[in-house]
């Protein structure tokens, strides 16, 4: 008896979806490389500004993204949308079974993809570059989504430019006209009313949008996007009406809404606290993780101050300025200049202007030489400026009423540094009580 095999039927193989080809061929990843490399560039040109801080972060992110990767997304959709023009197989193409406006979402929607995914991997980057030193405050989310649902709205619409204009250099002037108009319109001369509807206008950092802003911005680009989208490829044109009704409802809410689109976050109306020294010193909650680094560049201060009376009650960093009984801590944002990377770039000199806000003296319009001499006394055994030394020596060197002056001044600092400790407290208490006062006989002398 023989036997015989039994044969399987070859299967054949598995289609791919239409749109794979899309994916993984062409010029999708090429323009989602684009962005990244665009956004990631603009973003590490000022690196020092931004990192350690969430909300600069937000910042720079909605800036590069509206500016930069809007104008690009449009430039990539415009070129893609001309394809079929350029390879001449539009009449093939147009006789095909499928609608016009599946053709132009199936090519589209691949690069939307590709464009969102490298704006998505610059903003990963951006927030691993401030997470290691961050101040405090967390990552904002919703910011990197709206400005991502506006790139997809700019490629759809620059796919659509690219099917009606027959010039290959429709792309690259579509870029630039994009650029000068959302700058003209961010940071247009005068009380630009219209300015709420560019895709770069953010909060400042110590703000937050109103929880609906997000939502209109989306509306607002994407009815735009949409509205062309239908007009162009859509059966029934009439349909674009919707989108562009949602786009014209969301722009004027967002122009008659103006500036109360953003306000002051809950967290920046906060303060974190050190009460062990005198004066007490708070820094804002948005940079709490700063608080021990404060206190350790102002500790020389707080200690001489240790027992002396008249003293604001606290060093505050909240907006709105100083109550009463307080004294504005040193400004620690914009970042870049006092804090780099979440650090102080420099404690001496921090400590110095703590000191030198403890008193107003600068606000008299002249002060008498001995008067100049007292506060420098004060200046110099509370926190010395880094340049001292350099500025003692400009006085050595100049006219004879400069050194002279300086004299004074050497003079004051070896009678106050020659006082007792309870002695000197007594005296500093008495000196604080005229912290504020231009009149010489109002203040103790040395």
């Amino acid at each position: 008896m023989t036997l015989v095999a039994e044969r399987r039927p070859e299967t054949a193989p598995h289609p791919h979806h239409p749109l794979r080809a899309e994916v993984v061929r062409g010029f999708g990843p090429w323009a989602g490389a684009a962005v990244l490399l665009t956004v990631a560039v603009a973003l590490g040109a000022d690196a020092g500004q931004w990192q350690g801080g969430w909300a600069e972060t937000r910042e720079r992110l909605h800036v590069a993204a509206g500016l930069l990767g809007v104008p690009l997304a449009l430039a990539a959709g415009c070129w893609h949308g001309g394809r079929e023009r350029r390879r001449r197989t539009e009449e093939l193409l147009a006789a095909a079974a499928r609608a016009p406006l599946a053709r132009l979402l199936a090519s589209g929607l691949p690069l939307v993809l590709w464009v969102v995914a490298g704006y998505a991997a610059a903003a990963l980057l951006a927030w691993l570059a401030t997470w290691y030193c961050a101040m405090g405050d967390s990552p904002y989310v919703i910011a990197p989504l709206t400005d991502a649902a506006v790139l997809a709205s700019a490629v759809l619409a620059g796919q659509v430019v690219g099917r009606l204009v027959a010039w290959r250099l429709a792309a690259p002037l579509l870029a630039a006209g994009a650029y000068v108009g959302i700058g003209m319109l961010t940071y247009g001369s005068g009380n630009n009313s219209y300015a709420p509807l560019s895709p770069v206008v953010d909060a400042m950092t110590d703000s937050v949008p109103v929880w609906w802003q997000p939502l209109a911005m989306t509306a607002w680009a994407g009815g735009l996007a949409g509205a062309a989208v239908l007009a162009y490829a859509a059966r029934l044109r009439a349909v674009a009406l919707l989108p562009l009704a949602a786009a014209i409802a969301a722009g004027t809410l967002l122009v008659q809404t103006g500036d109360g689109l953003w306000h002051t976050g809950p967290l920046a109306r906060r303060q974190v606290c050190d009460t062990s020294t005198t004066p007490q010193i708070c820094v804002n909650a948005r940079s709490e993780k700063l608080l021990p680094q404060v206190k350790d560049a102002l500790s020389g201060l707080t200690g001489r101050l240790e027992g002396v009376r008249n003293l604001p009650v606290r060093f505050e960093d909240r907006p709105g300025g100083p109550a009463r009984d307080e004294v504005g801590l040193p400004m620690l944002t914009p970042i870049g200049w006092t804090v780099v990377r979440g650090e102080l770039a420099d404690p001496r000199e921090y400590a110095w202007a703590a000191g030198m806000s403890l008193y107003g003296r600068s606000e008299c319009d002249d002060s008498a030489p001995s008067l100049d001499a007292v506060d420098n006394a004060v200046e110099h055994y509370l926190a010395p400026s880094p340049l001292e030394k350099d500025f003692d020596e400009q006085l050595v060197e100049s006219d004879e009423a400069d050194r002279a002056r300086l004299k004074d001044r050497l003079e004051a600092r070896a009678r106050l540094r020659a006082m007792s400790e309870q002695e000197r407290r007594a005296w500093l208490s008495a000196y604080f009580a005229t912290a504020n006062e231009c009149d010489l006989s109002k203040v103790p002398t040395l």
